[in-house]
């Protein structure tokens, strides 16, 4: 254990063995003073392998953003009162289908003339997705009740109105 460029690190080897030295940062809760050798041998364990779901590998781990579990090349964030170390398989599962059930809320209405069309459920309400671009749909409409005509003239209105123009940056005028 010693301090690095961004604070304690740990270290298991040296830069003169063949092998190259891996290193670690501390996990909060522990410090210099009082960590013991399993603690640091513990976050050296991570990322593991939690076992196979639907025929692919279940890994959970720690990164830049907090613990996550890996599965199928999607990412799931692990909570904060369970220990990526000792998190289980059937944990796992549950965060996995938790995260799928979250996602398929988010889609409310999709439309067969039109693929890019989408009616989803966000963060501030419902809205429109259609090429690239988000479109807010007023609060007197049923957003799931939507036809693909009255989609189009939210779409049609909003993009009349067009965007707010964008401030220019001024710089200070010298006295």
């Amino acid at each position: 254990v010693k301090i690095g460029r961004f604070g304690p690190v740990i270290q298991i080897g040296t830069a003169d063995d063949e092998e190259k030295p891996r290193f670690s940062q501390l996990k909060k809760g522990l410090s210099l003073e009082t960590i013991t050798l399993e603690e640091a041998l513990d976050v050296f364990k991570l990322p593991r392998t939690l076992g196979e779901f639907e025929d692919k590998t279940v890994i959970a781990g720690i990164g830049p953003f907090g613990p996550y579990i890996k599965h199928n090349a999607k990412y799931v964030s692990i909570p904060k009162d369970i220990d990526p170390l000792t998190v289980s398989l059937e944990d796992a599962i549950n965060l996995i289908n938790n995260k799928r059930k979250a996602e398929a809320q988010k889609l409310l209405k999709t439309f067969a003339e039109d693929s890019e069309l989408q009616i989803l459920n966000g963060r501030y309400g419902p809205y429109i997705a259609y090429k690239g671009n988000n479109y807010k749909i007023p609060k007197i409409m049923v957003p799931k009740d939507l036809e693909l005509q009255a989609v189009m003239e939210i779409i049609n209105k909003q993009n009349e109105k067009g965007t707010t123009p964008k401030r220019g940056r001024y710089t200070a005028k010298k006295k």
